[in-house]
């Protein structure tokens, strides 16, 4: 088995999640049975109870399980089905060693987080790593790890963060438990560029690298993100102070589409370098999988039809609240040649109130309704923002535009026709009115 470990430094969200599909996307374009791990040091058991401002959607996986959005990238980008072991949380960890602490299997040993904790992580991160995840159910080789530990502030976002430590610490030791020829380390990070000077800094870079070998993990690969195509100089800058090789130093700059990630990888010779670094049985080039990908993201960005959609929600201020429902449009328009223009509305800025409060908000959330070729309701929980989400289906259904209506909003759409079609005036759901005369869900 060999391992590739994902960290990240300087901020949280740099796109930790993307690179590790993308690299588990080359991989399995070589031909190797790819899987994948993520690591989140909060406390939860899972993602199931999070609000959707924490940490984005809860993806579903088929066994179940609430977990961290990006298992949804790695299953799209991978085409692989990963099971709720698969997200691992402290607080999974911490609750599996104090079950054996109970049950006497330490012995009467003081429980520790080194060995214990770190010893749990490993084993977990090992069998895991053994468990099929193509229809072929051959057992994997290669297991890509996303630590959400980003070096330099936290391990859920940046390397620091205490409450991720005891990962950095377990990884530290499974790099000489695996061996070096077994396990590699992928260091995510930011190179800023201060609309000030222009000039891309490499200096967050370097005290993120710094904070990393500092902790005993040394990056074979630094990725840097940025805006814009970073320059040869900052390259060769990176490559100096951070005492790796020109060819170790990858840039991923802000793409139309994340599907071009892959690509961008690829071009600059990942799949020489892991052949190498990793002793991999495979060519220095990719299969036609590869080259199928690459027409996919030239079509992606050649499509000149537009096709708007309204998404009416309760939490549009984070784009990540609606993962599943974006990617699912996103996908859909591409398969019929289109450009997809997702409008977000926040479902209160269409109620009667917003109207009296704030006219421009309430005239502006209508006039995006208005223009959109079709209206898509999403799930939500609670009362609030209800009634804008009855109007924009109200809307939908007077004026024939297409309309879909997931979860909660399908159930308003069923209030929706009760009330305004059967003259059902308090028709409702009992989530909302347990006592309504006319509990239509």
């Amino acid at each position: 088995m060999k391992y590739i470990l994902v960290t990240g430094g300087v901020i949280s969200g740099i796109g930790k999640g993307i690179i590790a599909s993308s690299i588990g996307t080359i991989l399995k374009s070589c031909g190797l049975r790819v899987t994948a791990i993520k690591i989140d040091p909060y406390i939860n058991i899972d993602a199931g109870t999070f609000s959707p401002y924490e940490h984005g959607e809860v993806f579903v996986l088929n066994d179940g399980g609430e977990v961290d959005l990006d298992l949804g990238n790695y299953e799209r980008f991978l085409d692989i089905n990963l099971y709720k072991d698969n997200n691992i949380t402290t607080g999974k960890i911490y609750q599996h060693v104090i079950n054996k602490e109970r049950h006497g299997d330490y012995l009467g040993k003081t429980v520790q987080v080194v060995p214990h904790i770190t010893d749990a992580v490993q084993e977990w991160v090992m069998n895991q790593a053994k468990v099929p995840v193509d229809d072929d159910r051959k057992e994997p080789q290669i297991c890509v790890i996303e630590a959400n530990a980003n070096f330099l502030f936290q391990l859920g976002g940046t390397i620091g963060d205490i409450e991720g430590m005891p990962f950095v610490e377990a990884f530290r030791q499974f790099q000489f438990k695996a061996r070096r020829e077994n396990f590699c380390n992928i260091h995510v990070s930011l190179v800023p560029q201060p609309n000030a000077t222009g000039e891309q800094k490499t200096k967050p870079t370097q005290n993120s690298v710094r904070a990393l070998r500092g902790l005993g993990l040394s990056p074979d690969l630094i990725v840097c993100r940025s805006a814009k195509p970073i320059e040869m100089a900052v390259k060769e800058k990176i490559s100096m102070f951070c005492h790796v090789e020109p060819e170790q130093v990858i840039f991923i700059h802000d793409v139309s589409s994340t599907y071009r990630v892959p690509i961008l990888l690829e071009e600059q010779g990942i799949i020489k370098y892991f052949k190498q670094r990793l002793n991999l049985p495979i060519d220095d080039q990719p299969s036609d999988l590869l080259m199928k990908w690459k027409k996919m993201a030239d079509r992606y960005e050649r499509l000149l039809k537009v096709c708007s959609i309204a998404l009416v929600g309760k939490y549009t201020k984070l784009s990540d609240c609606y993962a599943s429902v974006f990617k699912a449009l996103e996908h859909s328009a591409l398969a019929i040649n289109h450009k997809l223009d997702l409008m977000y509305i926040d479902s209160t800025e269409l109620e009667r109130s917003t109207e009296a409060e704030n006219s421009v908000k309430y005239h502006q959330a209508w006039h995006k309704l208005c223009k959109a070729d079709g209206i898509l309701v999403p799930g939500g929980f609670g009362i609030r923002g209800t009634e804008g989400k009855l109007q924009a289906i109200s809307w939908a259904r007077t004026k024939k535009k297409p309309f879909l209506g997931v979860c909660l909003g399908m159930q308003l759409a069923v209030v929706e026709f009760a009330r305004n079609c059967l003259n059902w005036k308090d028709a409702n759901s009992t989530e909302f009115d347990p006592d309504t005369k006319n509990p239509v869900v």
